[in-house]
């Protein structure tokens, strides 16, 4: 059982959320004027889901007024299918996002994926040349600073440090990390790499490979 928040302006909408995420006995939530979310216990939820079309407040402008203060998975539900669009929210700090409309069976599935990704247990530390990982802490460290990344760009860099060398195609990797076994969602991936990137080229840090045709690897 796990906490969840849903934020929507479409009362219909929040309704089929929570009709679908009791079934897997959760907990949920609901909010339709985004204006009093920050107004609650952010830290208490498991996860929350945001819609991006609110006439109060856009869930991308939600999404970065709460980023800050909460460390659990945010998913966007987004009528938006530009891939400029969904790329912007994945680089505010999402860590998903799923496409209206959207079955139910799909929505209790990206949910339970990223909630079960939370309960992984582990222990001790990952070294490789150029950073580190204390894997209990889910944290990454390039000599000793701390890197800030979402829940989802740390486990991709796990993941591919795990598997050093091997290469691995998007789709497969956000099969494994998000743990859903339908339809995969490439883009998302393309822009957690890139945002990895990002952070850590800041540190003069270069790791994860591009095969051109194929997908990503983190260089040995």
């Amino acid at each position: 059982m796990a906490k969840v928040l849903a934020v929507d302006d479409e009362a219909d909408i929040l309704v089929l959320i929570k009709n679908a995420l009791i079934k897997d006995n959760h907990l949920v939530t609901v909010v339709s004027d985004a204006t009093e979310v920050c107004k609650l216990d952010l830290g208490n939820f498991d996860l929350i889901l945001l819609d991006v079309m609110m006439p109060t407040i856009d869930g991308f402008t939600l999404c970065r007024q709460i980023r800050p203060a909460v460390d659990c998975p945010i998913l966007f539900l987004t009528a938006k299918t530009l891939e400029e669009d969904l790329m912007y929210g994945l680089g505010l700090g999402a860590d998903d996002y799923l496409v209206k409309p959207f079955g139910i069976g799909e929505l209790r599935a990206r949910v339970n994926a990223h909630l079960r990704r939370e309960k992984r247990g582990r222990r001790s530390i990952l070294y490789t040349d150029e950073v580190h990982f204390n894997l209990s802490g889910k944290e990454l460290y390039v000599s000793e600073e701390k890197i800030t990344l979402t829940k989802s760009e740390y486990e991709i860099c796990e993941f591919l440090a795990r598997n050093r060398g091997q290469v691995f195609t998007k789709e497969k990797i956000y099969e494994t990390i998000f743990g859903f076994d339908g339809k995969s969602d490439s883009m998302a991936i393309t822009e957690h790499i890139k945002n990895i990137r990002a952070k850590l080229h800041a540190f003069d840090v270069d790791v994860i490979d591009t095969v051109w045709g194929i997908g990503y690897k983190w260089r040995i």
